[in-house]
């Protein structure tokens, strides 16, 4: 039985699920694989102490407070690789960025492999199950692109710019596309 919650938030409505008292998903209402592959029953419980305080969590975050990932206790449903993705994800600083290709070369050393492919470390980012906390937000292309944020690229762009990251240097593809077509008028 997953126990939810909803609240509000300035990139929308939030949906907070937790199990065993841990944290299993927060999603962006309407993302990319909302919801991703739950399959539990699901019960809204709002006097659930865990979602009350990922609620406040989510407050503090969203009034700039930079409040900790160690602060929820997390428990994201995945494969071994996809948490151990997650798990570099919640290293990333408040306010900086990193790519996909630096996420794999990471988990490639804590595999002992030459390399692996900056998809695959992409995938597991995308299906990350728990948004905002577990900071999927903070990973951009190596050419600087804002690219693949399930919640969507304008949330992201929100989400970077309230932790204060610069992104004078990031774009996103729409961008480059209005550049081109404005070109071509």
């Amino acid at each position: 039985m997953l126990y939810t919650m909803y609240c509000d938030s300035p990139v929308g409505r939030l949906l907070l699920a937790e199990k065993d008292g841990a944290l299993t998903g927060l999603w962006i209402e309407g993302q990319k694989y909302f919801l991703g592959s739950v399959k539990e029953e699901m019960e809204e419980k709002a006097d659930s102490a865990l979602l009350r305080h990922t609620k406040r969590w989510i407050d503090s975050y969203f009034r700039g407070e930079k409040p900790s990932v160690r602060e929820i206790p997390l428990a994201p449903s995945g494969s071994k690789f996809r948490k151990d993705v997650w798990r570099i994800l919640c290293e990333i600083p408040y306010g900086e960025v990193t790519t996909y290709g630096e996420i794999a070369r990471k988990i490639a050393g804590e595999y002992g492999l030459a390399s692996m492919s900056a998809q695959a470390a992409g995938g597991a980012v995308s299906h990350n199950p728990v948004s905002i906390i577990i900071p999927c937000h903070r990973v951009i292309g190596s050419d600087g692109s804002l690219t693949g944020y399930a919640g969507g690229l304008s949330n992201k762009r929100k989400l970077l710019a309230l932790e204060g990251a610069d992104l004078s240097r990031l774009w996103s593809p729409e961008q480059a596309g209005r550049k081109q077509n404005d070109q071509d008028a």
